[in-house]
């Protein structure tokens, strides 16, 4: 049996050139919530955690003293490298390795930002507290990811639709759970953002680029949604086209200066 990271590699490996280009990733709008709820600090020193194929890394390169993109799967810094070089930014390294401990000194780094990755992590309280010991104080920090419904028995179907899509998925919390994850870890939190994205089953499906789980799970998602079970998703079925939502948190905190 695969081990967590393995798994991370193997499905973010085959993904890579489908993640990169999806539409749903690469939406300008969402890049530059980051940008906006980073603010000053992001002309500093900066670590993206998770960078995949290095969108976050290479909008924030663009105003930043540097940025070091950091990642599990080499071939994500293998395209966020390659991103970053057609845009003609020389001040972003890349770094491979686990976010649950990050190969970098205590307070290191002026923003710290992470996206679209706490539902992949393991040990996601693990990795919060380590990007809090590599942030200076008074730095930034920024996480976005999609989160769960608060109503654990929905919370539990659509994590478990999202494992039969994707293994390396382990757990959308609910977004409740991520602002007590994120004030646990000791940072102030200075504003949140809630927002629902509408996805289409074929497309969201096409991302991880495996044909062969694409009839099992239609029958399952459709069945879902015939039996009126939003699963927390707002799961809709019109003809042949089934329709949901990803619901995102972003939250923008800081280390407090005194830690």
């Amino acid at each position: 049996m695969l081990d967590h990271d393995n798994r991370v590699r193997e499905e973010f490996t085959r993904q890579a050139e489908t993640f990169s280009a999806s539409a749903a990733i690469t939406d300008a709008a969402l890049t530059q919530r980051f940008v906006t709820a980073l603010g000053e600090v992001a002309h500093g020193s900066v670590l993206d955690v998770a960078c995949g194929p290095g969108i976050l890394s290479a909008a924030i390169a663009k105003t930043a003293r540097e940025v070091v993109a950091f990642d599990l799967t080499p071939q994500m810094l293998k395209k966020a490298a390659q991103r970053c070089s057609e845009a003609g930014l020389a001040n972003v390294s890349f770094r491979e390795g686990n976010a649950n401990e990050l190969p970098f000194a205590n307070a290191t780094f002026d923003a710290v930002m992470t996206r679209l990755s706490v539902h992949h992590f393991d040990q996601p309280k693990r990795v919060i507290e380590e990007i809090f010991r590599v942030l200076r104080p008074g730095g930034g920090f920024v996480v976005a990811d999609v989160v769960s419904s608060e109503v654990a028995a929905e919370s539990q179907l659509q994590n478990a639709i999202e494992i039969l899509r994707d293994p390396s998925h382990v757990r959308m919390l609910p977004g409740s759970e991520l602002t007590s994850l994120v004030r646990d870890a000791g940072f102030a939190i200075e504003s949140q953002t809630t927002w629902d994205k509408p996805r289409e089953f074929e497309e969201w499906m096409g991302i991880v680029n495996d044909p062969s789980r694409v009839p099992p799970l239609r029958a399952v998602v459709q069945a879902l949604a015939n039996a009126g079970a939003s699963a927390g998703m707002g799961l809709s079925v019109d003809g042949e086209k089934i329709s949901f939502f990803h619901r995102w948190n972003l939250i923008a905190a800081r280390k407090p200066a005194d830690r």
